[in-house]
């Protein structure tokens, strides 16, 4: 490969996505016109915002809901993302279990389970044409270190009694059968995961939710949230063009949340980037295979995430800068030449036969992280506030679980969805600057030389790796 495809006009970089290249960005829903009153006002007109506003009006459709956007729904991770509509979740099962017991963690991993098949179920039913194929996911070790961790992982899903149907390893001839992976040594494959088109995914969502009655207002930016007053003065959020008066006002803003008053240090907005290859020849995929569209991960500490659209390119992402000081984020979705430069490396790692494909778009997005890398549903009866979010890369299902618990929550049902050990979740802050950017960069210079030791054939988990896992406290 030669830098000169690197060169900015060789290839679109940011413009929000590559997937919305495809769709054509939305066009713009009216902003808020003054201040106005609600049952229930949702801050974010992401995925989580989103299917909290459906599933709340199906169950009430006389319930005055509003939504308010800074741009336009869908514009951050939610049409952003690598496009893994998966049962992974953010946050440490023996963390989970240490405060609600090995059954409800078993409960949390089975309705993501279960969510995977209820968005596809959702799209279907409003007609959404997302690209949405089942073909599950693999998770591909590459060195001997990553091997062991691997194993590790499939070890312990055994211990907490998930069988061969949820998790198994695959021997090398139906490993090369799905997916030929240069260098591979081992491959895990789930069936809990699905391709996804994000972007046709959210702006489907959004006209459904918009027809069920929901006001969406866009380019309405929130500046404050605040609880409700001892004199009876309802919940509200503060904008720009009015303020929005609510019995619960829900944030959901997911890597945004640092622009809300009083919010800075709640979730950190981590950085990650993706590029898209050109549609790829047929002797290319005849060398790779990937006929089932698996969703493609791999065992680094610094992790690569790809699947195969569906008009035949590779989408591959992972970290680029982690973070920004002072919990900034890019806007439009522009990423560095030397983060596409990294990831073509790696693309080129894995497919060598694609190598020289021309990268066609390169954009980038945040991503909100708790302190404890865990993520949370929460509803305050008392102050009229609730709050969804904190995925950590894994929230293109955890968004629609955590619009239905809500919903629950709302409408003071308890539920099995109420009872999952991710409701009411609470962690500290993170630290303020400049510790929070000296400790988030260090930590992935580590990941990044453990990944180069373990590379140069270390057989197990290098120990920069376990030192960034002490400091991040994952």
């Amino acid at each position: 490969m030669t830098t000169e495809v690197l060169k900015t006009d060789d290839f679109a970089n940011g413009g929000v996505s590559f997937w919305y290249r495809e769709t054509g960005l939305p066009t713009a829903r009216a902003p808020l016109p003054g201040t106005r009153e609600y049952d229930v006002c949702i801050v974010g007109g992401g995925f989580t915002g989103l299917w909290t506003a459906y599933y709340l009006k199906q169950a009430r459709p006389d319930m005055r809901i509003a939504i308010l956007e800074k741009e336009f729904a869908g514009f951050g991770a939610s049409g952003r993302n690598g496009g893994w509509l998966s049962a992974e979740m953010a946050g440490s099962r023996e963390r989970y279990a240490r405060a609600h017991g090995r059954d409800a963690v078993v409960a949390l991993q089975r309705a993501m389970f279960d969510g995977v098949d209820e968005v596809a179920r959702v799209a279907a039913e409003e007609g959404i044409v997302a690209d949405i194929v089942k073909g599950g996911v693999l998770h591909v070790a590459t060195n001997p270190a990553q091997r062991r961790r691997l194993h590790a992982g499939l070890a312990e899903s055994r211990r907490w009694g998930f069988a061969e149907d949820d998790l198994r390893l695959l021997d090398r001839g139906e490993r090369e059968d799905r997916l030929r992976v240069a260098g591979a040594l081992d491959a895990l494959h789930s069936p809990h995961c699905a391709r996804v088109q994000p972007a046709r995914l959210v702006q489907g969502l959004a006209r459904a939710v918009a027809g069920l009655g929901v006001d969406i207002f866009e380019s309405t930016a929130v500046t404050e949230i605040r609880p409700r007053g001892r004199a009876g003065e309802p919940a509200a959020a503060v904008t720009g063009r009015g303020t929005v008066r609510a019995e619960y006002v829900i944030r959901a803003t997911e890597g945004f949340t640092a622009g809300i008053a009083g919010q800075r240090r709640q979730w950190l907005p981590m950085n990650s980037s993706m590029i898209v290859t050109e549609p790829l020849g047929e002797e290319i995929w005849k060398d790779i295979g990937w006929p089932g569209a698996e969703l493609l991960g791999d065992e680094a500490h610094a992790y690569v995430y790809a699947q195969r659209t569906a008009d035949g390119r590779i989408a591959i992402g992972g970290r680029g800068i982690p973070y920004r000081f002072g919990s900034r984020w890019d806007q439009w979705g522009a990423t560095q030449p030397q983060t596409v430069a990294a990831l073509w490396r790696m693309l080129g790692k894995l497919f060598p036969t694609a190598a020289d494909a021309r990268v066609d778009h390169a954009w980038c997005g945040v991503l909100g992280v708790p302190r404890d890398w865990c993520s949370t549903v929460h509803l305050d009866h008392d102050s009229g506030l609730g709050w969804a979010g904190g995925y950590v890369g894994n929230g293109v299902t955890t968004t629609n679980l955590a619009g239905r618990t809500l919903r629950d929550l709302l409408l003071h049902e308890e539920t099995e969805l109420t009872r999952l050990p991710w409701v009411d979740r609470r962690v500290r802050r993170w630290e303020p600057e400049p510790l929070r950017w000296i400790g988030v960069h260090l930590i992935y210079t580590l990941y990044r030389a453990a990944d180069r030791r373990e590379n140069h054939r270390l057989a197990r988990t290098s120990n920069y790796a376990r030192l960034a896992g002490l400091i991040s406290g994952r």
